[in-house]
């Protein structure tokens, strides 16, 4: 078992330590593109290294955080090679941060044998704290979520595509499908937002082609443990541990939900 509370307190901490006192005061020497189009920000690792050392104070275990494993691609290995792992997203919705949004997050994982069994989302400007053990519940700061079933008519659906990253043809079909559904937009372009959103009920489901796992782990669990469903296009379970160029993940209310959403997509 876990201190769940001690994980979060330990985000919490970093958040006010490290990531507040720094939105919207960032220089311009202090954001990097770290790959075409991906931002970095001192603010990303300086908050990864402090919650990387904190963590491995309570579980010593390897830590696969967003930033080490964009330095070290293999170290998100680690993930199937070991029986207990971190995963830390520190800064969720980087380029939101630089532009001065408040939709931005810190994000954590624990992973034991490629499933992820525990999870936590801070929203540092909101403070808010959102968590989950596998066959525990979800949470949202000591509420307990239950996730509500969504519309059976697609008309009344409304969700989030992010099609940045889809193949022009997919992004033709998924254009196409769009008028079916009461509203779709692009999302938040940040995981600690979005999830929740669907949990909470303003989302009925979430569309990613990308699935990086420091991205998805934390929010997967915490949709699941709230009632959701969250699985690849072709019906197989997510898994943090999968490659990193695994792609396609389709996030619903409910299991017909999911079912509808797939099929006007696919």
């Amino acid at each position: 078992m876990i201190d769940m509370d001690a994980v979060a307190g330990i985000l919490r901490d970093v958040a006010r330590e490290v990531i507040l006192p720094r939105a919207r005061s960032l220089s311009e020497g202090e954001v990097m593109e770290k790959t075409p189009g991906e931002l970095v920000t001192v603010v990303d690792q300086e908050a990864e290294r402090v919650i990387t050392a904190r963590l491995r104070e309570l579980l010593d275990a390897p830590v696969v955080g967003e930033e080490a494993a964009a330095s070290d691609s293999a170290l998100v290995e680690t993930l199937r090679s070991e029986p207990v792992a971190w995963l830390v997203d520190p800064l969720d919705g980087t380029r939101n941060f630089v532009e001065g949004r408040r939709e931005y997050g810190v994000m954590a994982a624990l992973v034991r044998g490629g499933e992820t069994v525990a999870a936590w989302i801070v929203q540092p400007e909101q403070d808010r704290v959102y968590s989950a053990e596998r066959g525990s519940g979800a949470w949202r700061d000591g509420v307990r979520l239950r996730r509500e079933p969504a519309p059976t008519d697609p008309g009344r659906l409304r969700g989030a595509v992010l099609s940045r990253f889809l193949a022009p043809e997919a992004r033709r079909r998924v254009e196409a499908a769009l008028p079916r559904f009461a509203e779709v937009g692009s999302g938040s372009h940040c995981s600690a937002f979005d999830y929740p959103l669907l949990c909470e009920g303003a989302q009925d489901f979430l569309l990613f082609h990308r699935t990086l796992p420091w991205d998805h782990a934390p929010g997967t669990l915490l949709l699941a443990e709230a009632g959701g469903v969250s699985r690849r296009p072709d019906g197989t379970p997510y898994r943090p541990d999968q490659a990193r160029d695994a792609l396609g993940l389709l996030n619903a209310a409910d299991e017909t939900c999911w079912k509808t959403v797939r099929e006007l997509l696919s």
